[in-house]
């Protein structure tokens, strides 16, 4: 299961959350605060992502004159919609912080030859008739730049002239470049060109890259350019100086009556943006937060993995905040805590039969576990 399909609306017509309809008045879902520039990408690159979080009863859709979403129910089930805005917020927040936006100087009858050898890209036209703007997540834009820059005399940077010396069918993954009727050879997913035998770098997960390429995109990220999967411990931008305290308490979460509390308390100080950061040399929000687990044995073995995270730097970041809509703010970083005791998934809350399951599959994307 991908890590998208995860936070896919579920079927809940069995589901332990039922129940929380009859006991509880429908409560008011908060709009989400978006870019138009990332909302746009989703409508045209990831509307499949998107049906699957709606599901068949709930409608995302963006009011015409603010740059929000909201969320409804078509049988006016609060359940489903809460539900929805959170793998929507988890969805959105992902993407948009490994999305970028950049703008090139390029001949536009490019446009469709480019369009087809990377349709993960949104590519528009820019303010003039030379220009274009590409939208992409982060590999995306750095594989169509190591593209236009193949065969170039000089480094391709945004706002420079380009010209593709050859354009290409590309498939994800492992692509093949036809060299005859009976040969084919493997080619980088990165730079586009045949793999040297004596350069070739197989992962574990098969897919297999220029030594150099992969060398490359370790420095920045160490995943799998193809599938995303973890090598190595994965550093966040979490700012530094932050605190995680921890303490035990007597009572009780809801739906988990036999064991005490884990409180967890979080504080990231204010502070200046670095060069990791949305706006380096810009101030930012800083943030206190409170979570909570239950005092179980898989209370206490997550707990282990939250630690890790924080110490990695993974647990926050900096960005637009969800419900603010405020820039420069400390925010979650894609590993969801509940900060209520009580209230149901509606409420960031307990009683909630399958959190630590998720919560586990979170931290094992990022390669905790």
């Amino acid at each position: 299961m991908s890590s998208i399909d995860r936070y896919a609306a579920p079927n809940l017509r069995d589901s332990p959350l039922r129940h929380l309809q009859r006991l509880r008045s429908p409560s008011p879902v908060k709009p989400v605060a978006i870019v138009g520039a990332v909302w746009d990408f989703i409508q045209q690159r990831c509307s499949k992502e998107l049906k699957r979080i709606q599901g068949e009863d709930v409608l995302i859709h963006k009011l015409c004159d603010k740059m929000v979403v909201t969320f409804e129910s078509h049988r006016k089930d609060s359940v489903r919609v809460h539900f929805a805005r959170e793998r929507f917020v988890t969805f959105y927040q992902r993407l948009a912080t490994d999305l970028k936006v950049q703008t090139y100087s390029l001949d536009p009858q490019y446009y469709k030859s480019l369009q087809r050898q990377f349709p993960e890209l949104l590519i528009e036209g820019g303010p003039s008739k030379d220009n274009i703007t590409v939208t992409g997540r982060y590999m995306h834009i750095v594989m169509l730049e190591d593209f236009l820059r193949h065969g170039s005399s000089s480094p391709v940077t945004s706002q420079r002239p380009l010209t593709p010396q050859r354009v290409s069918p590309r498939a994800s993954g492992t692509t093949r470049n036809k060299q005859s009727d009976d040969e084919e050879e493997e080619s980088c997913p990165i730079c586009l060109d045949t793999i040297k035998e004596d350069r070739k770098k197989t992962l574990a997960c098969k897919h297999s890259f220029c030594r150099g390429c992969l060398e490359k995109a370790f420095k920045t990220k160490p995943v799998c350019p193809t599938c995303g999967a973890v090598y190595g411990e994965l550093k966040g931008t979490q700012p530094k100086g932050g605190t995680m305290a921890v303490t035990q308490e007597r009572s009780s979460l809801s739906g988990y009556d036999k064991y005490g509390t884990i409180v967890i308390q979080y504080h990231i100080p204010s502070g200046i943006q670095k060069e990791e950061h949305p706006n380096p040399g810009q101030t930012y929000q800083g943030a206190s937060r409170t979570a909570y687990l239950p005092d179980s044995s898989e209370g206490r073995n997550v707990l282990a993995l939250l630690k890790r995270a924080f110490d990695q730097r993974l647990t926050f970041t900096i960005g637009r905040s969800s419900t603010t809509g405020m820039e420069n703010m400390v925010t979650w970083n894609d590993i969801h805590h509940k900060t209520s005791r009580s209230g149901g998934t509606s409420c960031y809350g307990y009683p909630d039969p399958d959190y630590l399951r998720r919560l586990q599959d979170e931290l094992k994307v990022k390669g905790i576990y």
